[in-house]
């Protein structure tokens, strides 16, 4: 893992250490709880964002659908469904 920074086991150890003299035993714990529960709130927001873009793509694909079961003799099929062979009336103009 440290290997992508390009870090050996020294340059960690030698991390921790200043870290341990900058913060001192009793803090560390509560630095690592609080770290923890950050991570954890970004994973449920990350979480929370990808299944309301999963639910937005459903409805969207719903709609669709329902745009494409649109009943032959209704006047929204008409307006939906233009015909090519003749002109279009004042009214599909808009």
């Amino acid at each position: 893992m440290f290997a992508l920074f390009g870090l050996g086991g020294q340059e960690v150890l030698l991390i921790f250490g200043a870290f341990l003299l900058l913060f001192g035993a009793k803090k560390i714990p509560d630095f690592a709880k609080g770290l923890g529960q950050g991570i954890k709130e970004f994973k449920k927001a990350t979480r929370e964002v990808t299944e309301e873009i999963h639910r937005e793509g459903e409805a969207a694909a719903q709609s669709r659908q329902l745009a494409n079961t649109v009943p032959a003799g209704s006047p929204s099929a008409e307006v939906a469904k233009p015909r090519l062979d003749q002109p279009a009336t004042p009214e599909q103009r808009g």
